[in-house]
């Protein structure tokens, strides 16, 4: 048989490059099923991303390097994301008769009426979404832009571990391809439902809504799981990375659960709380109909409980790995614990398969 026709599609490397660390995931399919092939958690040089800014490229590429070999990953590709805060997304309506050349060309023309930087300083990239709800001679294109530095700086991290750019996609779509894994574990899984993914990482918390499984509204805040980290360090006299390590490991007096860990939970709530508030406020919405925790800080024993009873909404801990064949080299357990934080490097390894 002639090899070209049995050529796969190579691997794509789903890499989540966020404050603290780089989170290499890479997917396989078998039959209907999905399978974890590899995956690595690299902890990053203090302050190479700050708020999601990449500061220090070679420092983050030397991370996705050590990443890639921990991983024992082969896959030579990978997908990165851009933060939604540094991304304009608009929805525009063109006409329908147009090929994907005239389309392009048409939104290079009448680009600087959407977009507030000049055209050479930003990527651009659209998606027809389907057809215009009054008007079938046109349709509806999602336009996004994003300066070109964010998404250089990322490629020219990726280059130096001696991997290939392919896509680089912003974090909320990652977030809702991702989220398709997980509609199984949903009220009639998630159609026509508003359902809260509440992403906490090490200092920003987004909050991405969908209705009916899209993308409706996504927002960051400053507040995560670095500010227990801190509070443990002061506390206890240790390192950052001592406290770090204590906080995932455990062995802390045992006062640190009542007055450490149960006001960082109510913190956490709290700015659930608020995030959920402010969408309300700038929607037609007034409540969702689940709420799903993702991000380091959300696999806090008892955090799903703690918001659930806040919000009085069902509240759930993201595993996209639920339905998913582990490879036998990768230790289950230890892939559960992440699992939660590995929502946006699961949803950019989806990629491969489109």
């Amino acid at each position: 048989m002639p090899k070209f026709l049995g050529r796969k599609t190579p691997a794509i490397l789903g890499l989540d490059i966020s404050t603290t660390a780089v989170k290499l995931l890479e997917l396989s399919k078998h039959g209907d099923r999905y399978r974890v092939e590899s995956y690595a958690v690299e902890p990053l040089p203090p302050n190479s991303v700050i708020e999601k800014n990449i500061s220090d490229v070679d420092g983050v590429g030397e991370a996705i390097k050590r990443a890639v070999k921990r991983s024992g990953s082969k896959a030579r590709f990978a997908a990165a994301a851009v933060a939604g805060s540094s991304v304009i997304t608009k929805m525009i309506s063109m006409p329908s008769a147009l090929s994907d050349e005239e389309m392009e060309s048409q939104i290079q023309l009448e680009a600087d009426q959407y977009i507030p930087y000049p055209l050479e300083e930003v990527n651009l990239d659209f998606e027809v979404i389907g057809p215009t709800e009054d008007d079938p001679e046109r349709v509806d294109v999602l336009l996004a832009a994003s300066r070109s530095e964010n998404v250089d700086v990322r490629v020219e991290a990726i280059e130096l571990a001696g991997l290939q750019a392919k896509i680089i996609d912003v974090e909320a779509y990652a977030m809702e391809n991702a989220f398709s894994l997980l509609k199984e574990q949903m009220p009639d899984h998630g159609l026509d439902k508003t359902i809260a993914v509440v992403d906490i990482g090490a200092t920003m918390t987004t909050l991405n809504v969908l209705h009916d499984l899209k993308t409706i509204y996504t927002r960051e805040q400053v507040f995560g799981g670095k500010q227990l980290t801190e509070e443990i360090q002061r506390r206890y006299g240790l390192s950052y990375e001592e406290a770090g390590m204590a906080k995932r490991q455990g062995g802390l007096p045992d006062n640190y659960v009542p007055e450490v860990l149960e006001p960082f939970k109510e913190a956490m709530a709290q700015q659930v709380s608020r995030s959920l508030q402010f969408f309300f406020s700038s929607s037609q919405y007034n409540s969702v109909d689940h709420i799903v925790l993702a991000g380091g800080s959300s696999s806090i024993a008892g955090a799903d409980e703690l918001i659930e009873q806040n919000q009085g909404v069902p509240t759930s801990v993201a595993n996209p790995f639920a339905n998913m064949i582990i490879s036998p080299r990768i230790k289950a357990q230890v892939l559960s614990n992440d699992a939660p934080a590995l929502m946006i490097a699961c949803g950019l390894a989806l990629r491969s398969f489109d």
